[in-house]
């Protein structure tokens, strides 16, 4: 590939292909009409497929419903779910009807699910029932105790005073609260109101909101439009060279940009199809996903495709329909990589580097990089988009080779943070550029290696986990006097979060027992593996706690080689 020299550390993307400037719902008909019969979507374990005509009926449908019960342009919807067929119905119907998608992550509990809906004004929340051993239903109700049962879906929310109608996706009659099939019975597909709606959009309005935590412990909602997220998605899918002949095998979560952008608008702006293997990940289901429905291509973190290569009965399954892909979300192993290319057939297989904040993707290597490149870097620019590696003391692009924090600028920056300007104007300079927090290198073609984070984020097989978050949550308990949480490095999850607490004066208070206080309250993988009770933290001389420190002295306690698990 023939890539210009760079002198300084700055890199534009081409602009070749012009950028769309259609709302989500206008490019989506103009798809389903290209294509009307192709498969749009394949949910195994529902037993469910769609053609294009057929999602586009069913997604008009549920947009008509909801403005059948109240809901109006720019109110926010909530979704709190795994992977399934209502999850990208309610994907597309809230951009047909200019409603806020509110993507809320599974593993949230009582108060994360609380503050999300009430930092956003929530107005209604479609949720799963349950999940293994997780009660949905039992945790709205704990936030929505007073349910008005005379008023089918109609709430007296205590906690959530926005939130006004709950519907559930099971099937069994809940006082209060709707049923999705109900829901979908109030809507037209020919509704001339949405038609109505349709022709007042703008592709800068609003239309996604996504939690991501800062070093303040508490959720920011990265607000995204339509142009940021459909073009993002359409981009990706032009780096894998998808086209209406492909098929995506989709495991990673739809509450993540990973799923909704790089998956559904990836596959939805080519006429590809998606295919959900499972509501949640198992690599059984995907490797008998994958050789099913003749999938042309696979996402996934590093974390999951180990767990497809090393499953016992890998090599029972035929995947030599593959050629491409994305492995993204944490650092890519290159001994993974390489098996990946060889023993999955994923010779088109590329990496793909951003945040939410980006809509999300910045970097993307191609089907036709390096395979050195590939392995090594996070690929290049993407089109219509600018990243730099500035000096974090002046902004100003450093010289090629040298480190720096990564920077990017164009349509996939944000909205904004939802009800918090101070935060945006703390991420987004006065010039545009969206700052990452993270340290790269960018080589003279271009190419960009992420070489380390400014902000402390840890990232455990593939979920973002800030740990001001995690220690605000933690003084909560009253025998913790302070308390620090950092990474340590991990085989399986990449890192795994550990605390390092003191206790108040004459508390007791026990590993167990601090577990056991989060359990319920804050997502799993955000609840710490490692609890170490201490007298004090390593410190600088001017007050300063010592992460770095802590970290190494975890290190050597834990006897772990930090290059054996990259």
């Amino acid at each position: 590939m023939d890539v210009a020299q760079l002198e300084t550390s700055i890199d534009r993307g081409s602009t070749d292909i012009p950028l769309i400037e259609q709302t989500i719902g206008d490019f989506f008909d103009a798809m389903a009409a290209r294509v009307p019969d192709n498969a749009a979507l394949v949910s195994c374990h529902q037993q469910l497929r769609y053609s294009y005509r057929e999602l586009q009926r069913e997604a008009n449908r549920l947009a008509s419903a909801l403005l059948a019960i109240g809901i109006r342009p720019g109110d926010r919807v909530g979704i709190w779910s795994h992977n399934n067929a209502q999850w990208l119905l309610t994907q597309i119907a809230t951009a047909k009807a200019g409603v806020v998608l509110v993507n809320i992550n599974p593993a949230y509990r009582i108060a994360e699910l609380e503050y999300a809906l009430n930092k956003v004004g929530c107005k209604a929340l479609i949720t799963m029932t349950s999940f293994k051993t997780s009660d949905y239903l039992a945790m709205v109700r704990e936030i929505m105790p007073e349910i008005v049962a005379s008023s089918p879906g109609q709430l007296k929310a205590s906690r959530a005073p926005s939130l006004s109608t709950v519907i559930h996706l099971g099937e069994c009659d809940e006082p209060g609260i709707m049923r999705f099939t109900d829901l979908m019975a109030r809507g037209n597909p020919d509704d001339a109101d949405l038609k109505g709606i349709a022709g007042t959009l703008r592709n800068t309005d609003p239309i996604n909101i996504q939690f991501t935590s800062g070093t303040t412990g508490f959720p920011k909602g990265a607000t995204l439009t339509h142009r940021n997220v459909l073009n993002n998605g359409f981009f990706i899918g032009e780096a894998m060279r998808l086209s209406a002949e492909d098929r995506l095998c989709i495991p990673v979560p739809l509450y993540h940009c990973f799923g909704m952008v790089l998956g559904n608008l990836a596959c939805l702006t080519h006429g590809a199809t998606i295919v959900y293997p499972n509501d949640a990940f198992d690599p059984l289901s995907v490797l008998q996903a994958v050789q099913d429905e003749r999938c042309t291509g696979l996402h996934g973190v590093p974390t999951m495709f180990i767990a497809e290569l090393d499953h016992p009965r890998f090599a029972e399954f035929d995947l030599s329909t593959l050629r491409t892909g994305i492995m993204a979300g944490s650092p890519c192993p290159i001994e993974v990589m390489k098996r990946v290319v060889s023993d999955m057939h994923m010779s088109e297989v590329t990496i793909a580097y951003g945040m939410t904040e980006t809509s999300p993707v910045s970097c993307q290597s191609t089907t036709d990089t390096p395979l050195e490149k590939r392995v090594s870097t996070v690929g290049r620019v993407q089109p219509h988009l600018e990243v730099k590696i500035a000096d974090p003391e002046n902004g100003k692009p450093v010289a090629i080779g040298v480190t720096g924090e990564l920077c990017t600028r164009g349509y996939s920056v944000m909205h904004g943070y939802w009800d918090d300007p101070q935060k945006t104007a703390e991420a987004i300079d006065s010039e545009g550029w969206m700052h990452t927090g993270d340290l790269a290198v960018m080589d003279a073609e271009g190419y960009v290696n992420i070489a380390g984070r400014i902000k402390d984020m840890v990232i455990r097989g593939g979920e973002n986990i800030y740990p001001r978050e995690i220690e605000e949550f933690l003084y909560r308990h009253p025998a913790v006097q302070d308390v620090q949480v950092i990474g340590v490095p991990d085989r399986k999850y990449g890192e795994e979060l550990c605390a390092w607490v003191i206790r108040r004066p004459d508390a007791s208070v026990t590993e167990d027992e601090l577990r056991d206080f989060c359990k319920g309250q804050i997502a799993h993988y955000k609840i710490p593996r490692y609890i170490r009770f201490v007298d004090s933290f390593p410190m600088t001389v001017t007050g300063k706690v010592q992460k770095f420190r802590m970290r190494e002295l975890m290190k050597d306690e834990l006897k772990i080689d930090e290059d054996k698990t990259a």
